[in-house]
């Protein structure tokens, strides 16, 4: 059973920065397909980054040159390095993953997605 974990959200200033973790505990296989999506209050989610297993990385548009999605193997954790952030990325970040393999085309859509962490909350002001 795969668990996932999510930790360093917070509350920062326009132009801040945030670095969020993801803890993966149970079984998951390098092919998983492993990302982060967001939610902000009265709109849906939203798929914003995700790395597949050969490092390649894939953001939506909103979010690139500002956020970066990593992962540390050994550690068996995600990350989401959030630069220059705006009031506009203030949601609920989450961290999910599945066990077929990522792609460029559906990557961002939810369905495909069976394992969902709690959520860390991202306030922008």
């Amino acid at each position: 059973h795969v668990q996932l974990v999510e930790s360093g959200g917070g509350s920062v200033q326009t132009g801040g920065s945030l670095r969020l973790s993801c803890q993966v505990s149970g079984f998951i296989h390098p092919n998983y397909c492993m990302a982060w999506f967001r939610q902000a209050p009265g709109k849906e989610r939203e798929g914003v980054a995700t790395i597949d297993s050969f490092g390649n990385t894939y953001y939506t548009d909103s979010v690139k040159g500002r956020f970066t999605i990593s992962k540390d193997r050994p550690k068996r954790s995600l990350y989401l390095q959030l630069d220059e952030l705006k009031p506009e990325d203030t949601a609920m970040f989450y961290c999910v993953a599945d066990s077929a393999r990522c792609y460029s085309y559906n990557w961002y859509e939810p369905f495909r997605y069976t394992y969902w962490g709690q959520g860390t909350q991202v306030t922008v002001s």
